[in-house]
């Protein structure tokens, strides 16, 4: 189990490469190979790159993440770049997006409209 300092820390680190994945513009097009470096350098922290993400089932994703000590709000920042991410052309993460919305509104016991307002639309598509 991690102290407290040191979860502090890993949590400044995981906010910081989420930050930069959500910062990240991704429109309907191929990705350039500066593109897929710095994306697959973030992913790298999560011990991920882009096939693997492709790879891998929704819970075994989801289990990943939570070892790397993901919280509740981190996991959403998470499934928000992949929703995001595919919106590039021959990536749809959109399943692990709503397996990991799932995820959140399901273990964390307590309601989001938010999470719920995103579920809705993921099965509505």
């Amino acid at each position: 189990m991690l102290n407290k300092g040191l979860r502090d820390d890993e949590a400044i680190r995981i906010d910081n490469v989420l930050k930069t994945l959500r910062a990240l513009d991704f429109v309907p097009k191929m990705l350039t190979t500066d593109e897929k470096f710095d994306i697959e350098n973030q992913l790298k922290e999560f011990g991920l790159n882009i096939q693997t993400l492709v790879d891998f089932e929704n819970e075994d994703l989801i289990t990943l993440l939570t070892r790397c000590h993901l919280d509740f709000n981190q996991l959403e920042q998470f499934a928000d770049f992949l929703i995001d991410f595919s919106k590039v052309e021959n990536y749809n993460f959109e399943d692990k997006a709503l397996a990991i919305y799932q995820y959140i509104q399901y273990e964390s016991k307590v309601f989001s409209f938010g999470i719920n307002a995103k579920i809705a639309s993921l099965k509505n598509k």
